[in-house]
């Protein structure tokens, strides 16, 4: 699966989502321009120590991205959508596109990509929910459509152990 940040604004999200990314061995994909630098310490703590090991790349525009990923399937996360995130079915190698926290993924883009767009539902007297909780949203069911291919289905405990049936 890949993320797409279009034009990020707030750095905690953006660190908040790419240790959600780590986690789920999901790539990243930040359309400029970003709202910050990607040095600041608000990314690094709220990405802890696991940004070093997110595979993110950076484009100057949304013309760039499509032009480096022809054919690419992008859903476009937006509350402006018909369709419910949850009713869509996702493939491996599918984009997640969301915008930035101030005014979403521009209309221009939308327009070109009706069928693609995708909601959360929430109630009408809401804006929208904070983007690194809407990324984790999408993501994961994205994710359980594939059945968390390669990743950790079980926990163990750290200094006792589960008891088992016998």
């Amino acid at each position: 699966m890949h993320i797409i940040l279009h034009q990020p604004e707030i750095p905690a999200n953006t660190g908040n989502i790419g240790r959600t990314c780590v986690a789920t061995g999901t790539d990243l994909h930040l359309i400029e321009p970003l709202g910050f630098r990607l040095t600041e310490k608000e990314i690094k703590r709220a990405g802890m120590d696991y940004w070093e090991h997110l595979n993110v790349t950076r484009y100057m525009n949304f013309e760039e991205f499509q032009s480096l990923h022809p054919g690419a399937r992008i859903w476009m996360a937006t509350t402006k959508a018909k369709h419910v995130y949850s009713d869509v079915s996702f493939a491996p190698d599918d984009y997640i596109m969301f915008g930035k926290e101030s005014a979403g993924i521009p209309e221009e883009i939308l327009v070109a990509h009706e069928e693609t767009c995708i909601r959360i539902p929430m109630e009408p007297a809401i804006r929208s929910l904070n983007l690194s909780n809407s990324v984790a949203i999408v993501l994961y069911e994205a994710l359980r459509q594939q059945r968390f291919a390669s990743m950790q289905l079980t926990g163990e405990l750290h200094r006792l152990s589960w008891k088992t049936e016998e």
